[in-house]
């Protein structure tokens, strides 16, 4: 009933940026999404939470990323983003977009982000 479709991931240099997109679409009632929030999961690791965006706008991030990264979105048209700045070769792996409602949590199929050195 709900799907999350990710876009913007890529190859990017470091030091470059990129700007993530997560558009959400099926059984999504406004006043029941409680947050937001971005993982990811680099080769041979566990996903880690990268992000959060709450309901009335409070926000909370990794230590690894603070300063770098932004997450916003916009309600009207049930999108999250995550703009991603100074990019580290150690930011690579896949971004996954979270979406909470009503209790339940509902996850996108991931898009690829490669930094290189």
């Amino acid at each position: 009933q709900v799907q999350l479709v990710e876009s913007g991931g890529g190859l990017v240099q470091a030091g470059g940026s990129l700007r993530l997109s997560c558009a959400a679409s099926g059984s999504i009632f406004r006043l029941n999404v409680m947050g937001w929030g971005w993982y990811r999961q680099a080769p041979g690791k566990q996903r880690a939470l990268v992000a959060t965006l709450y309901s009335f706008g409070t926000t909370n991030y990794a230590d690894s990323v603070k300063g770098r990264f932004t997450i916003s979105r916009d309600s009207a048209k049930n999108t999250v983003y995550l703009q991603m700045n100074s990019l580290k070769p150690e930011d690579t792996a896949v971004y996954y977009c979270k979406l909470h409602q009503s209790g339940s949590d509902y996850w996108g199929q991931g898009t690829q982000v490669t930094v290189s050195s």
